[in-house]
């Protein structure tokens, strides 16, 4: 099946933060040179095949996909359950199955990429139906007995094979017990039909996601302390007098609330938006929450969470509960300083004494605190931070670090005028790897937050040729508006570097297989590599090489300040990391307690595990049901943490080259052992052949400030 989305302007003349860009950016053409064809040409010679999809462009092309696909697929599987026992070997089972899941899953990916993104709401709605009925199709696919006997009828032969063929044979005979096809009939066709109509329900709530939006009309007064980018933002201002925030717009929502004066306003705008898709979701969690938990037992596991993390680093929920905990509990003497500093603030600002944080006050206050502590303005700093300058200057340092070349290419076909088509290259041997696309702001009915969409995946073909990767980034970054250009905030910055890992995770792939193919690894591991390059986006050196306030390319961001925004961060990251931990935690409570008999308490649950971790959620709240991770990292959101333990490892090495972040010879290691791996071979056996030695916690718990477990 196909991998949900991971957790980015037009091109205009390029203004670069240095006064040569040839020698700021040696590797980046951003003139349209080559065509696709030209690629395409290129990779022959490398054995590599080089394509790009063909997206439906009308409904009823999004019918006919989802029709044939499901032709095709059933046709594939045919041919492998006609076989005899003395007919299988590994290339007419195993493979012929990854080469079958390579066809459905391209056909899925473009679909949803056109749900998530589509400017035509009829495509959207066509895509959507369609991605239900292949998902529900789909489900069927791991009961077809006459395969499973086929593909058994090899296992039991007991074959001799080693590396990635041994780990998809092993694989895919687990993935037919995980379905249930060692149960007796009757509790396999129950359990698919269970997974059936969890596929549908899980659809639904992702689409009822997307489609939510509500606009809240304010007074210029109210907005006191609002920056101009949002006050300025095309659609914002829709009277003479009023300006309305999209609160479904994330860029919108977070400009209101970490700089917003009014708490009333920002207390409406919270609980409004965690009221978003209540009415549709509200009966779908306690539905979906029912169906997994009546698939995990009658697959013999205890609940959701065992089942479906072990397959996941951790394995089991007990371990990943046990690792949230620990995090929550280091980090309380933390959180209760800084919510002490957060209340001095409000104290002073209010005249109440007796202030207390809420909700909807600690971004707010933690913005005041790097203002009057720290001397920090995110708004200001957006200034150093336009979007090209970002782009360009991350494409610098990712062409440096993992030897490669990017090209602009016109794309065939453009779902948004202003979409931007990238070829990647390997720079020592003319290589083509792959492409990616740039979808880069906000619009109406698009995906509201940031990720990586996989679209084809990387793998060796029957011929020897290898199918080269194609991924897009989806983003919504503050637009341009009139002469200012589009400005980034400094998370945004961080959020950019980190879902381009992802991008170069999927295309630097040499996996053989799709399923173990670029970021097809564990989930509680596959934000790793990403989370690591966070960190380039605090070095003073890579700043320096894009960062500069773009109506005086001659100043860069002043070392006094970047050590100010790093005080910052910290000085707040308890906080910023129990936030992570409540959702980690709800998640695994949710996956662990909730069964059939109360699945009615479910938003409850959810909200008392939220305040318990944190701080209390408004009331009436219903955020369960606005958060997208609770389908595809369901039981699974405790993988940012667990991820970002091992990327704070990751990035010690990096730390202790000679050339720090922009050493050459760590990132071909980097690239070698992590991402040309994805899962073609255990990630531990990866992340220890990067670091040299056994993995460590310790970087990432005095990174974040926790005290060790007593």
């Amino acid at each position: 099946m196909f991998a949900k989305p991971f957790c980015l302007l037009a091109l205009v003349a390029i203004s670069t933060s240095c006064s040569t860009p040839d020698s700021c950016c040696p590797n980046t053409s951003t003139a349209i040179v080559k065509t696709p064809a030209d690629f395409q040409s290129i990779g022959k010679k490398f054995k590599n095949v080089l394509r790009l999809p063909q997206f439906e462009t009308t409904t009823n092309a999004i019918i006919a996909t989802a029709n044939l696909t499901m032709t095709n697929a059933n046709a594939a599987l045919d041919r492998v359950g006609k076989l005899g026992v003395g007919e299988v070997n590994f290339v007419n089972t195993v493979r012929a199955l990854d080469d079958n899941a390579v066809q459905i899953g391209e056909a899925m990916n473009r679909l949803y990429l056109i749900k998530e993104t589509s400017t035509n709401a009829a495509l959207r709605e066509a895509a959507t139906e369609a991605v239900k009925q292949l998902q529900d199709w789909g489900v069927s696919l791991d009961y077809r007995e006459d395969v499973y006997r086929a593909v058994k009828a090899y296992a039991d032969t007991q074959p001799t094979l080693s590396g990635e063929e041994a780990k998809l044979l092993n694989e895919t005979m687990r993935d037919y017990r995980r379905a249930g096809l060692a149960l007796p009939k009757a509790q396999r066709d129950a359990v698919e039909k269970l997974r059936k109509e969890l596929s549908s329900v899980t659809t639904d709530f992702d689409s009822n996601i997307t489609k939510a939006k509500k606009a809240i009309a304010f007074s210029k007064s109210e907005l006191d302390g609002a920056p101009e980018s949002l006050l300025t933002a095309p659609g914002v201002k829709t009277g003479e007098k009023e300006y309305s925030v999209q609160i479904n717009v994330t860029w919108q929502y977070l400009a209101v609330l970490e700089h917003v004066k009014s708490e009333a306003v920002r207390k409406r705008v919270i609980t409004e938006q965690h009221g978003l898709a209540k009415t549709e979701n509200a009966p779908l969690v306690a539905k979906i929450l029912t169906l997994r938990h009546q698939i995990a037992t009658k697959l013999g596991y205890s609940n959701w969470a065992d089942f479906q993390l072990e397959v996941k680093m951790a394995n089991n929920g007990k371990t990943a509960i046990e690792f949230e905990e620990k995090l929550r509990d280091g980090l309380q003497p933390k959180m209760e300083s800084e919510l002490a500093e957060f209340r001095k603030l409000k104290a002073a600002e209010t005249g109440d004494a007796n202030a207390q944080i809420n909700l909807w006050d600690f971004r707010y206050y933690a913005e005041q605190l790097r203002k009057t502590k720290f001397n920090v303005d995110s708004e200001q700093l957006r200034n150093f931070f336009p979007l090209q300058n970002v782009l360009n200057g991350m494409f610098a340092i990712y062409q440096r670090i993992f030897s490669l070349k990017f090209e602009r290419v016109d794309p065939p076909y453009k779902w948004v005028e202003d979409l931007q088509l990238w070829a990647v290259t390997d720079s020592e041997t003319a290589e083509p790897l792959g492409y990616f696309y740039l979808d880069l702001f906000p619009r109406e009915g698009k995906y509201h937050h940031f990720a990586m969409f996989p679209i084809i995946d990387g793998k060796r073909l029957a011929d020897g040729t290898y199918q080269r990767p194609v991924v897009s980034l989806v983003c919504n970054f503050t637009p341009p508006s009139g002469e200012t250009p589009s400005l980034l905030d400094h998370d945004s910055v961080d959020t950019l570097f980190h879902e381009f890992g992802h991008a170069m995770h999927a295309i630097l792939t040499r996996a053989s297989f799709s399923r173990f193919s670029g970021t097809s690894v564990p989930r509680d591991f596959v934000e790793a590599p990403s989370q690591m390059l966070e960190n380039w986006a605090w070095d003073k050196k890579v700043l320096d090489s894009f960062a500069a306030d773009y109506r005086d390319p001659s100043k860069k961001i002043p070392p006094a300040i970047l050590d100010q925004l790093k005080a910052a961060k910290y000085a707040t990251y308890a906080c910023h990391y129990r936030r992570q931990l409540s959702f980690g935690l709800t998640d695994l409570v949710l996956h662990t307690q909730i069964t059939d008999a109360n699945s009615g308490e479910s938003l409850s649950l959810a909200n008392k595990t939220l305040s318990d971790t944190f701080l209390p959620q408004p009331e009436g709240s219903a955020f369960l049901c606005y958060f997208g991770h609770f389908t595809g990292y369901d039981a699974g959101y405790y993988g940012y943490a667990w991820a970002d333990a091992i990327a704070a490892d990751l990035a010690t090495v990096f730390e202790h080259s000679p050339d720090g972040y922009y050493d050459i010879a760590t990132g071909r290691r980097m690239r070698d052992e992590i991402y040309s791996q994805g899962d073609s071979r255990d990630v531990n056996i990866s992340i220890e052949k990067f670091l040299g030695r056994p993995r460590s916690i310790e970087p990432f718990l005095k990174k974040i400030g926790a005290q060790p477990a007593k």
